[in-house]
């Protein structure tokens, strides 16, 4: 049965390009894990940089992991065989190094149900002395890395680009030493390596009431900051895929990312704060890497927060078309779509454009500071029904801070309103796009003026959904999808909570994925860490990770989005409200 697992990873081999293949022989063995399937782990571009990062090095040998689907589960459970690598068909536990790259909350459990698959224990303090070595990083570890605290051996939190290589300098320097783990781990955590995060050596203290009292670090030597800072990218390499393959989301597509962070300084989203200040490559630069994947492909994915706001873009889509290659993009700002950008997007052949006006009142919008206008996004559904026959994708959000049932019916009214304007321009072509509507339950996250929020009730929350699918269901040629509230609960509890979370992810590992028999039997209620509205005063789980922004600048905004008031934008260099800049200058 070992032989059937080992062939359909060389045939999912087989059809990619760009795989790196390396011998062992002294190099470090990296097991690079992506926890969820495989065409959903290769279609994510960080994993894909990390994967190169890792590769880039002689010294290190990087191989893929992923949760295995359902067919292969089945394989492993028929053969009783650990989890193995992708390219070499290695098992798991013989590297040296197991790294979790971290996308998603929700794909926490399966960091657990992957090393046990793995035959590694669960828990850091339960692993020997010659067992690999665990670790993570990702963008949801560098905002909250404590419901996966117990788990983890180390956390490497910040950029890739930035850290990497000087981890991987002291984990082969000490190669061979074999000193015993917790002594190892401890000369890791005084080593000044930024980023590099040890849980064990750091104890949190509670109040009686459950709030966090201290955390501090039971070594001397041991920082009791953790610097998360970001670098500059400018001078960098453009981050693209490496490998490609049918098998993905985005089948066979080149990723370019054309910037990271953001500027509009929406309170909710967490991207948009540590990933300060926004950096965008040069024009130059994404061409370059343009013509570079154009050797190989001729569709590619253009990646970035805010693809509208990058300088050059409508050059670089029309570049893309005149070489016969077609790109997609994720969700624009409505504001800032230009006519040549939809005119390529329309040769492109792309068929939707999504755009966010994530809330339906202009008083909710004011309150995550969206900077985003009712008449804005009717001028831009105009502009997109003037095109061509585009679907037009909106997302909204339900259960914002200070929502009423007023904003809620706002929605449908926006909604019934783009509908009209897309009549209105498709007159005459006899047919419209379809609205597709993707109404998702609000999550507080760390290091965002809203993380001193809690979560609407789960009852409340699915109230809301049916009242706006019944109230769209009248409409012709709209669709609403909603997500599921109890798995938005379990995602603000593993977003917001703090080490205790990490006992109730256990026992909903231990009851094969039962959370709601998880969420009723834990000595731990969760309910403290997703219903709570936190003082502004309060000892945050997160902290000890110093992102360069100053919590004082979140409380101010906290405290204008309860007023219902907008700030201004990001404006890089020029301002020095959050503190990154003033920072790094």
């Amino acid at each position: 049965m070992t032989g059937d697992i080992v062939s359909l990873y060389r045939a999912r081999l087989d059809k990619e390009k760009g795989t790196v293949r390396k011998e062992w022989g002294g190099r470090l063995p990296v097991a690079l894990v992506y926890p969820n399937f495989y065409r959903l782990g290769m279609s994510n571009l960080g994993f894909q940089v990390v994967y190169r990062l890792f590769n880039d090095r002689p010294d290190v040998v990087c191989e893929r992991v992923f949760l295995p689907d359902g067919r292969e589960t089945s394989l492993y459970l028929k053969a009783g065989k650990p989890l193995l690598s992708m390219e070499s068909q290695a098992p798991v536990h013989e590297f040296d190094l197991i790294a979790f790259s971290l996308s998603f909350e929700n794909d926490y459990p399966n960091c657990l149900k992957i090393l046990d698959m793995a035959r590694i224990p669960l828990l850091a303090e339960q692993r020997p002395d010659r067992c690999p070595y665990v670790m993570a990083g990702g963008i949801c570890s560098f905002l909250n890395p404590e419901p996966l605290a117990p788990f983890m051996d180390l956390f490497l939190l910040g950029e890739a680009e930035g850290t990497l290589n000087g981890f991987i300098d002291l984990i082969v320097a000490a190669r061979g030493k074999t000193p015993r783990r917790s002594q190892f781990l401890e000369r890791l955590a005084k080593s000044g390596q930024r980023g590099l995060y040890v849980p064990s050596l750091y104890q949190p203290e509670y109040h009686k009431e459950g709030t966090l009292k201290s955390f501090l670090p039971q070594k001397k030597g041991v920082p009791e900051k953790i610097q998360v800072m970001p670098d500059d990218i400018e001078d960098k390499e453009v981050a693209f895929s490496l490998i490609t393959t049918p098998e993905t989301e985005f089948g066979n597509k080149v990723l370019i990312e054309l910037g990271r962070g953001c500027g509009r300084a929406c309170r909710f989203c967490a991207a948009g704060y540590v990933y300060r200040p926004p950096r965008v490559h040069q024009e130059s630069a994404l061409l370059a890497i343009a013509e570079r994947a154009l050797e190989s492909v001729d569709q590619v994915g253009l990646i970035s927060t805010s693809v509208c706001d990058v300088p050059g873009i409508d050059r670089l889509t029309g570049f893309l078309l005149t070489r016969d290659c077609s790109f997609s993009v994720s969700s624009l700002r409505a504001d800032s779509l230009s006519e040549q950008f939809l005119e390529n997007l329309k040769r492109s052949g792309q068929k939707t454009v999504t755009i966010a006006p994530e809330a339906g009142s202009e008083r909710v919008r004011k309150v995550i500071n969206k900077h985003l206008t009712e008449r804005q996004i009717r001028e831009a559904v105009s502009r997109i029904a003037k095109t061509g026959d585009f679907s037009i994708r909106l997302y909204f959000m339900i259960g914002l801070p200070t929502e009423t049932r007023e904003d809620l019916v706002k929605i449908v009214d926006l909604t019934k309103a783009v509908k009209h304007h897309m009549v209105k321009e498709s007159r005459g072509r006899g047919r419209i796009g379809q609205i597709k509507l993707s109404v998702n339950c609000f999550v507080p996250k760390p290091f965002t003026p809203f993380q001193w929020c809690s979560m609407e009730p789960v009852s409340t929350l699915k109230e809301k959904q049916k009242w706006l699918s019944k109230a769209l269901a009248r409409e012709g040629g709209i669709a609403v999808n909603t997500d599921v509230a109890r798995w938005a609960y379990v995602q603000t509890l593993l977003s917001v909570g703090d080490r205790r979370a990490a006992s109730i992810l256990q026992l909903a590992h231990r009851l094969g994925g039962d959370w709601s028999r998880a969420l009723r039997s834990s000595d731990v209620n969760p309910d403290f860490f997703v219903h709570r509205t936190r003082a502004v005063e309060e000892m945050l789980p997160w902290d000890f990770l110093d992102h360069g922004i100053l919590k004082s600048h979140l409380i101010r905004e906290y405290e204008l989005a309860l007023r219902a008031e907008e700030s201004d934008i990001c404006r890089v260099g020029e301002c020095y409200r959050c503190g990154v800049c003033k920072k790094k200058s």
